[in-house]
């Protein structure tokens, strides 16, 4: 018996309490002062944190890489010390303790412990068990603009709250699993991220061309471009007409895709607009001017709904190719020209058009299709190579974690 299950069976043998989150913690949504306003952004003092600081420093943080100042506070109060950030939106489930007192942005909602619980629930605890919370969020969410969580549900959410020397005897066996596993991993990625960085040069060397080489056309004049047609999350079903949500293109799919992840009402098809077989289906919009005019080559074998927010490209190139394109450097550089960079990122079916596009003979598009493919599953196909070690590992320790944070409910 560990010491942890000798614990239980000593200090709560008929099982732990569960309270609703809204009855453990206060409940707040972050938002993005005004961005025009240039004085909330200058020699600001307090941290706002977005996805990119979990992206780049990690879950546990007390810096953010962008502050605003005082005056951006809405009502002068900030979200306290050891709060926790869930992503309730777009990038849903990801979360992060904040150890000082800060804002956040509009895709996370704060969870600040009530006073009445501050000798009852460890916060490093709280953090750990919000793994099991952020699995909810991906499996209870709701599609418009963007996805969402679907918040009435979230607030109910049951939270264990076992004895304090039980959290705190799973706080210190988890940070020791999770430096453990961070190490492991850590070698791990550095060897994946050399070969991405290998991966990206030769896909950009296949796909620079020079004027001499082949021929170069703006994309209007090689295909045309149709727009979606809006869907609601009223419109979801779990089966129904195959649809793409241009958040999905930057979240679920790769260069190209046979199926869907998401289906809308059968009723709806004559309203809907349509992708064909061999079309490119591009993100018109995004939080990031990165994300923005990512894309994905339809390849199943009907039509597929698509958002209004997305662009089907319709032409006569090989799709895989024309995906492969749109990942290089140079569309990149080419396109974030294009980019309307307002709050939410945008690109138009007219300036899509413009952009310019190598069309090389059909057998030298199906050569470098042909070698991407395989460079591209050797990187990131996470059934094989160092992508699957990587996963295999994340899910054992996953396993590990999520056996214990199982508690049993007292009746």
């Amino acid at each position: 018996m560990s010491r942890i299950d000798a614990l239980i069976a000593e200090l709560c043998p008929e099982g732990v309490e569960f309270l609703e989150l809204k009855e453990l913690f206060d409940m707040k949504n972050g938002y993005t002062p005004s961005t025009t306003n240039k004085s909330y952004w200058l020699a600001g003092t307090i941290p706002w944190f977005r996805m990119e600081d979990i992206r780049e420093n990690g879950r546990i943080l007390d810096e953010s890489l962008q502050q605003v100042t005082e005056e951006a506070v809405k009502g002068g109060k900030l979200f306290p010390a050891n709060s926790i950030i869930m992503a309730t939106s777009a990038t849903i489930g990801e979360h992060a303790l904040i150890t000082v007192p800060h804002l956040s942005n509009q895709r996370f909602t704060s969870l600040a412990l009530k006073p009445a619980f501050s000798s009852l629930l460890d916060m490093k605890f709280a953090f750990y068990y919000c793994f099991v919370l952020g699995e909810w969020c991906r499996n209870n969410t709701t599609t418009s603009s963007f996805s969402s969580v679907e918040m009435s549900g979230f607030k109910r959410f049951r939270f264990p709250l076992p004895p304090l020397e039980i959290q705190r005897e799973i706080v210190k066996v988890l940070d020791t699993f999770t430096e453990l596993e961070a190490e492991l991993e850590a070698e791990l990625e550095a060897e994946l991220e050399a070969r991405r960085r290998q991966y990206k040069y030769y896909r950009d060397a296949l796909l620079a061309f020079s004027d001499q080489d082949i021929r170069w056309a703006a994309m209007g004049e090689v295909g045309e471009f149709f727009r979606g047609r809006r869907f609601t999350k009223a419109d979801y079903v779990d089966v129904g007409v195959q649809c793409v949500h241009y958040g999905d293109i930057y979240t679920q799919y790769g260069t190209a895709t046979e199926k869907t992840v998401s289906h809308v009402r059968a009723d709806m098809a004559s309203s809907l607009r349509f992708a064909q077989p061999g079309d490119l289906i591009i993100a018109g919009v995004g939080e990031t001017v990165e994300d923005v005019g990512k894309a994905v080559a339809w390849l199943g074998h009907d039509e597929v709904a698509i958002h209004d927010d997305c662009f089907a490209f319709r032409h006569s190139l090989n799709p895989r190719f024309v995906s492969y394109y749109f990942q290089s450097t140079a569309f990149h550089a080419e396109k974030n020209k294009f980019v309307a960079r307002a709050k939410v990122k945008r690109l138009s079916a007219e300036s899509l058009a413009k952009l310019t596009i190598p069309v090389p003979s059909p057998e030298e598009q199906a050569r470098i299709v042909a070698i991407l493919d395989k460079l591209d599953a050797l990187v990131n196909d996470i059934s094989i190579g160092l992508p699957a070690e990587i996963a295999a590992r994340r899910r054992q320790y996953a396993y590990y974690r999520d056996r214990l944070l199982t508690f049993k409910e007292a009746a």
